[in-house]
């Protein structure tokens, strides 16, 4: 999630035939089938559905939430525990049923949330329920302490209408322990896989949601990041992923990495999609005071959805820090870039950000500031923990090593725990720069110089092979601005380089979510380029 040296700390990977997991090994069979080993599962009658075309179903009563819920669930079964076993998820929810069944009565007498009632969505699991199933952060730490209260996002979207199916597998505690790290792998669940290519990354950390989405095992899900582990996966599977602004959606009961940069953030198949789901989890939150000013406040992003809403944009173009990392990469952006200007977008090209790359070392000292600060004070608080503090955390992970650590350590646990309080004058400068080389004199410096109403990149490389042994591989990105301004950022399906998935990004100025949603909703309407994943054992290695 980090460009330079320490980018493998926040960007995964995803995969090793046979590792076992809490869905016990991979059926090599299966995995071996040769290409397309389960061809697309066609016969899914809710494949690419979206919540529109869902709702349609339950309105008709074609459809219930309950007959939703079976099928999904029956599809998890089918592709995630059996077939090409993604470990896309660590757990579905005993209840879900129940709850459809609740909603389907509410239904009939007449009562509907809204534009999700009814909708089967799958969340990260670090984001707390107060149910049956269990928040882990992906590790073996937290099992069995069943938090107190939902997060606020859970409380929203079940307020909503939603029926939360189940918690996605992850990059074990969001990817913050160890440079070596392989992204979508945790202890709890083994190692995410890429539908697109099974031996490829799902990219980290919110691997499983994007996995689970772009194989249609739910309608949407949530997945959270700190430095690109909601657009990376997105990019990596293909769907579409939305980094909001921090504080629009409120970070209260999800496991910490870092106040400064976290927040949750919607994962789908259209962008429509993707900005129901931001709608129904933004809000203000006494619990997060992040909230309380202009992010807090609910809004219909769907009223954004425009298809000529390219027309007059004024959009900028990065190129020398966020091109020339990948051939592939460059290729894809550059034929969207074409699809801007015949879809009527004023481009400025170049158009460089100030300072790119200046705060890598700086924002990783930031992180880990924040992530021992804000681990212990949320493990302090949490019901029967097994472990509360950072320190008892990693004596735990020594003490269980082989379940653990069988491949990667702890090193930047290490290092966080060496850090001293958030007062300290090393924090407060590196914070403070950051800020001010992100923000006015970064994203808002080159978007004012040029009257732009975004940037645009490509959002990452295709995705690398999966590598237990020597760790993630990514060769770039452009996560990291948007990230450390806490500005919003959205990645959309752009094309494909051997069959494997590229994304790109636009981001821009705080509280842009609107302007950002109109303008890639226009361009997946021009370029239409997503396609369902085939589930192939290794990329289509032909030209492309």
């Amino acid at each position: 999630m980090v460009d330079g040296i320490r980018r493998r700390t926040f960007l995964g990977t995803g995969l090793a035939l046979g590792i076992a997991g809490s869905f016990g090994p991979v059926p090599l069979a299966a995995s071996r089938l040769g290409k397309a080993a389960r061809p697309g599962r066609s016969d899914f009658e809710f494949e690419e559905a979206t919540i529109a075309d869902l709702q349609q179903r339950m309105k008709s009563g074609e459809q219930t939430a309950r007959s939703l819920a079976e099928a999904y669930l029956t599809r998890i079964e089918e592709l995630d525990r059996d077939g090409p076993a993604l470990r896309a998820l660590l757990e579905t929810n005993p209840d879900a049923l129940a709850v459809a069944d609740e909603l389907d009565a509410e239904r009939r007498a007449g009562s509907i949330q809204g534009p999700l009632h009814g909708i089967p969505v799958l969340l990260k699991d670090n984001i707390e329920t107060a149910d049956r199933m269990e928040t882990t952060a992906g590790s073996l730490a937290l099992l069995g302490a069943t938090p107190a209260r939902d997060a606020f996002v859970s409380g929203r979207l079940r307020e909503a209408g939603a029926v939360v199916l189940g918690k996605t597998n992850l990059s074990e505690w969001a990817n913050f322990r160890s440079t070596a790290s392989s992204s979508g792998w945790s202890a709890r669940g083994g190692q995410a896989r890429n539908p697109y290519a099974l031996d490829r990354t799902p990219c980290g950390s919110s691997s499983g949601s994007g996995t689970a989405v772009a194989a249609n095992l739910c309608a949407v899900a949530v997945g959270t990041e700190t430095d690109g582990s909601v657009v990376c996966p997105a990019s990596a599977n293909s769907v579409v992923g939305i980094k909001p602004t921090l504080g629009l959606v409120s970070r209260s009961g999800i496991v910490p990495l870092s106040h400064s940069q976290d927040t949750a953030g919607p994962m789908a198949r259209t962008v429509a999609d993707a900005a129901i789901l931001l709608g129904a989890m933004a809000g203000a939150d006494p619990a997060d005071p992040a909230t309380a000013g202009k992010g807090g406040r609910p809004q219909d992003y769907t009223s954004f959805l425009d298809p000529h809403g390219l027309e007059g944009a004024r959009i900028g173009i990065p190129r020398e820090r966020f091109f020339g990392y990948s051939e592939e990469s460059d290729r894809i952006a550059e034929a969207a870039i074409e699809a801007l200007r015949e879809a009527g977008a004023v481009l400025v090209d170049p158009a460089e950000l100030p300072h790119a790359g200046e705060y890598d070392d700086s924002e990783y000292e930031v992180l880990l500031y924040d992530f021992k600060a804000d681990l212990n004070a949320y493990l302090a608080g949490r019901p029967g923990a097994p472990v509360g503090s950072l320190s008892a955390l990693i004596r735990f992970n020594e003490e269980r090593r082989a379940e653990e650590m069988p491949f990667f350590g702890q090193e930047i646990f290490v290092q966080a725990e060496e850090k001293g309080p958030l007062t300290e004058t090393a924090y407060l400068e590196a914070l403070e720069k950051n800020h001010r080389l992100s923000r006015a004199e970064g994203i808002d410096k080159v978007m004012d110089e040029h009257r732009l109403d975004a940037l645009f990149a490509p959002t990452t490389s295709p995705p690398w092979t999966i590598d237990l042994v020597n760790g993630d591989h990514g060769l770039g990105g452009c996560s990291t601005p948007a990230a450390v301004a806490g500005y919003p950022h959205v990645t959309v399906p752009a094309g494909y380089a051997f069959g494997l998935p590229v994304g790109v990004s636009f981001f821009g100025r705080a509280w842009s979510e609107p302007v950002l949603i109109r303008l890639a909703y226009a361009f997946e309407q021009t370029l239409e380029a997503r396609r369902p994943p085939r589930f192939s054992t290794t990329a289509e290695l032909e030209a492309p």
